[in-house]
């Protein structure tokens, strides 16, 4: 949410927002075998522990697994954009009024994005998510010496409530050049 420079307190900011978290996410569907198996074979995958049920069934894990980089998918709503919605980008990618930090600048890009995969995903797992701030800052870019980094981490669980994965992701906003020009010709 773009907000005027008069309103702009990044410490108020970050005491508001770090650590604020925004609706639960119920995953519409449970881990199926059939998904993983289409994945593994559009990536000319070939483990066993993905792909063949009685390799699966004498693993560790007494069932197949999915591949940790399908977790965002299970706990999806099966809507493509993703957590379907309102008329705006923001809304149909899953966006939560409760998350959107106060910056200056209404430009948005997306830098970096990491993932740890904490327990194995088994079939007939149910997933959920949350989604949280986990930080916010100024750091200057070249076009804009007050953009606004915001670090958002989703946290997906399972149906008893254990932490699978764990998403970071960093990006930051910033105002348009024009903007940072007419800043400076006030200074």
């Amino acid at each position: 949410m773009k907000v005027p420079e008069s309103q702009f307190d990044i410490e108020a900011i970050r005491k508001a927002y770090i650590g604020r978290k925004g609706k639960r996410k119920d995953g519409l569907y449970p881990v199926e075998h059939d998904p993983i198996r289409r994945h593994e074979h559009m990536t000319h995958g070939l483990n066993p522990l993905f792909l063949d049920p009685a390799y699966g069934k004498k693993s560790k894990y007494g069932s197949n697994i999915a591949p940790g980089v399908m977790t965002d998918y299970f706990a999806g709503d099966g809507t493509w954009p993703s957590w379907g919605g309102g008329p705006d980008i923001g809304a149909r990618m899953g966006a939560d009024p409760e998350l959107d930090v106060p910056t200056l600048g209404d430009r948005a890009i997306n830098l970096s994005t990491t993932w740890e995969f904490l327990a194995p995903l088994k079939i007939g797992d149910v997933l959920w998510s949350e989604p949280s701030i986990a930080d916010v800052y100024v750091k200057g870019i070249k076009i804009d010496p007050k953009a606004v980094w915001i670090v958002n981490e989703t946290r997906f669980y399972n149906q008893r409530n254990e932490l699978v994965a764990l998403s970071r992701n960093t990006g930051l906003r910033h105002r348009a050049p024009e903007e940072v020009a007419a800043e400076a010709a006030k200074a």
